[in-house]
């Protein structure tokens, strides 16, 4: 039995109508057309396990599915195998995954933030790091993937990528890219609170409102309200 027939074996579609809602797949919405058939992230993560040994060919049929439980399993598969892979292996991995994204194959929130923190952040944790600047002004998907990927940096306590490439996306116009440089910037807050006070310091009038309420969520009451008063 292949992945797709498992996967269907385990469909809700009870679950359907809510997924689809949440993942935004009406008509003219970032998920529009997505297909879903009602499976849990932690049931789709066994199933990938079950699957791990895939060629990438195969992979590649899953990415190309109108499916998001198949996509979202074909891109786990690709962060097993990273994590196994010899640095040819991991090369030709992260390349495989750009490739698509460029494609507009990984092509939801929940696709980017479970695969590219570990495919592209953790695979240019010790290289050069202009691709991240490249992504950062391509499509919707990619430039989550930029700012989201530098995640694998912020655990190292690498916080200037992540610094610059929110500077470059303060201006965004989508909500999704609001969140995620939001979010980038509150884990830099845990690292170090005085570098998250100076990019907020530097940047706040700039910041698109729902971007800023992310970067301080983890705030004192007192401080959080004065950087929202400060940022009206």
């Amino acid at each position: 039995m292949n992945l797709k027939n498992v996967l269907k074996e385990k469909a809700n579609p009870e679950k359907v109508e809510v997924l689809q809602k949440f993942f935004k797949t009406s008509k003219g919405e970032y998920g529009e057309g997505d297909v879903f058939l009602g499976i849990p992230v932690p049931r789709i993560r066994k199933v990938a396990r079950e699957f791990k040994n895939i060629s990438l060919g195969e992979v590649q049929e899953y990415l190309n599915s109108e499916i998001h439980e198949e996509r979202l399993a074909s891109l786990l598969i690709l962060v097993d195998k990273l994590k196994k892979a010899d640095e040819s292996e991991k090369e030709k991995i992260f390349n495989f995954y750009l490739k698509n994204a460029a494609r507009n194959r990984i092509n939801n929130w929940d696709l980017v933030d479970l695969s590219c923190r570990f495919i592209v952040g953790d695979f240019l944790l010790d290289k050069e790091r202009r691709i991240l600047y490249h992504l950062a002004s391509g499509n919707l998907w990619e430039r989550r993937i930029s700012i989201v990927s530098t995640y694998a940096f912020i655990k190292k306590g690498q916080l200037d990528d992540t610094l610059k490439i929110s500077e470059i996306l303060l201006e965004d116009k989508h909500d999704l890219i609001h969140k995620a440089v939001g979010w980038m910037l509150r884990e830099i807050g845990k690292r170090d609170v005085r570098v998250l006070e100076g990019f907020l310091n530097k940047n706040y009038k700039k910041m698109p409102r729902t971007m800023l309420r992310y970067a301080i969520e983890k705030f004192p009451e007192k401080k959080r309200k004065s950087y929202l008063d400060r940022g009206v």
